[in-house]
């Protein structure tokens, strides 16, 4: 079976005045379709770039990405925001929801970008937010919501459009525990059902949730390893935050 991700010898520099920053030196990895990893590395390990061109944010200044059969290292900026448009749902810590738009507004905006109806934009948010346990709150803007409520908000909104990969990027980060357990409950949940995660943390205990663990350090993977104790929460989609 080809992996749903393949990084050849992937390296980023940047280059700031007269200085040379390698981001990422060399990494090679492939992600199979159906895997929940965490990506992990204290602050400067590379972690951070590599989700940016996991997520097709960025393109590595050298080696080969290959995405879903597709070779996405050498894609100009429209190319890459199409293949983030279909592939990619993104989580993030801050949510990035729009204020003035509802939840379900929210939920829908990647259809508009993908050309879909109004009709059908709507029953299809509306869907993916009773997959979260909102659906009783699809009128609601972001400010009437509790964290954790507009993390699931940005949860449905990455699974909109059928997405190859989650990438959610320190989703738990503004978070109390008891509500960022129930959000990685949710994830799991997610897992389950045959979605692929790639999870960026520096949380151990967040770690723990992944079935596979890719620690970076100083530009490179220090170590992968697949968890020898997954840890179960035993939290639902569907309950309510």
């Amino acid at each position: 079976m080809q992996p749903l991700i393949t990084l050849k010898d992937i390296g980023r520099k940047y280059v700031i005045g007269t200085e040379v920053i390698h981001a990422l030196k060399s990494v090679s990895l492939t992600i199979n379709k159906g895997e929940f990893v965490a990506l992990m590395g204290p602050s400067g390990s590379g972690k951070s770039t590599l989700m940016n061109i996991l997520g097709c944010l960025d393109t590595p200044t050298k080696g080969e990405y290959t995405l879903n059969g597709t070779d996405v290292s050498r894609m100009s900026d429209n190319e890459l925001a199409e293949v983030r448009n279909k592939e990619i749902g993104f989580v993030f810590q801050t949510f990035n929801l729009l204020p003035r738009n509802t939840a379900l507004d929210n939920v829908g905006l990647p259809l508009i970008y993908a050309g879909v109806n109004k009709q059908n934009r709507e029953k299809r948010a509306q869907q993916a937010l009773e997959n979260v346990g909102l659906g009783n709150r699809m009128d609601h803007k972001p400010n009437e919501l509790s964290g954790g409520q507009r993390q699931r908000v940005a949860v449905a909104r990455a699974l909109i459009n059928n997405p190859s990969i989650i990438l959610a990027d320190e989703p738990t980060g503004n978070l109390d525990t008891k509500t960022s357990v129930e959000i990685m409950g949710l994830m799991e949940d997610i897992h389950a059902k045959g979605n692929t995660i790639i999870l960026v943390t520096h949380e151990e205990d967040i770690a723990l949730h992944a079935h596979r663990i890719v620690r970076m350090r100083d530009g490179l993977v220090e170590k992968d390893y697949q968890n020898p104790d997954i840890h179960t929460v035993g939290k639902t989609a569907t309950e309510s935050l």
